[in-house]
């Protein structure tokens, strides 16, 4: 396996951002929100109805995860409809769902 150079030297602010991330990312709960939001916005119920947890359990992650910006939120009328915060997201995602299930065989 061949490894690149590092691109550049991560300053203790990266470092300490981009471990946060991913011990955010690390929890069950919070990979099934992620998975759920790659089809599209839902609101907190939907949400709540796809990964079988409680509304309130479900709004507290996304709390969590809003603070970090891996979510972001849209209010329409009494519902606030949230999405993964960008493409990044997606493709850590994406990247890491691959490379696991690589790893099985």
């Amino acid at each position: 396996m061949q490894v690149s150079p590092p691109l550049q030297s991560l300053d203790a602010a990266s470092v300490d951002a981009l471990a946060d991330t991913f011990r955010l990312l690390g929890d069950p709960t919070r990979v099934r929100i992620v998975d759920a939001l790659t089809g599209g916005a839902l609101c907190v119920h939907e949400i709540s109805d796809r990964i079988g947890l409680s509304e309130s359990a479900v709004s507290h992650q996304l709390r969590l995860m809003r603070t970090m910006r891996i979510v972001k939120g849209r209010r329409e009328g009494r519902c606030v409809y949230y999405t993964l915060d960008d493409q990044h997201i997606i493709d850590l995602f994406q990247q890491g769902l691959r490379h696991v299930t690589e790893s099985r065989g």
